[in-house]
């Protein structure tokens, strides 16, 4: 909905995790919120209100080097 997505108010949800011999990977859903950006002049008619967002993300975590990947994914 919005244009920029807030660094507060940030929670995280697991939904689903699996691994194998190699990889964990779990899916999780974030909600956060988010505003629609204006251009910050004076007779901007954007609204400021905080609008509540959520996506879903898949992370790979190898298991031997502990690097993790995020992709986004289409809920």
């Amino acid at each position: 909905t919005g244009s920029y997505a807030l660094s507060n108010k940030i929670q995280a949800m697991i939904l689903n995790t699996s691994d194998d011999p190699d990889f964990i990977r779990a899916k999780i859903g974030i909600f956060y919120t988010s505003i629609i950006a204006g251009c910050s002049c004076a007779d901007d008619p954007s609204p400021v209100d905080e609008n509540n967002e959520y996506c879903e993300v898949l992370c790979v975590i190898n298991k031997k080097t502990a690097v993790t990947t995020v992709q986004l994914v289409k809920s």
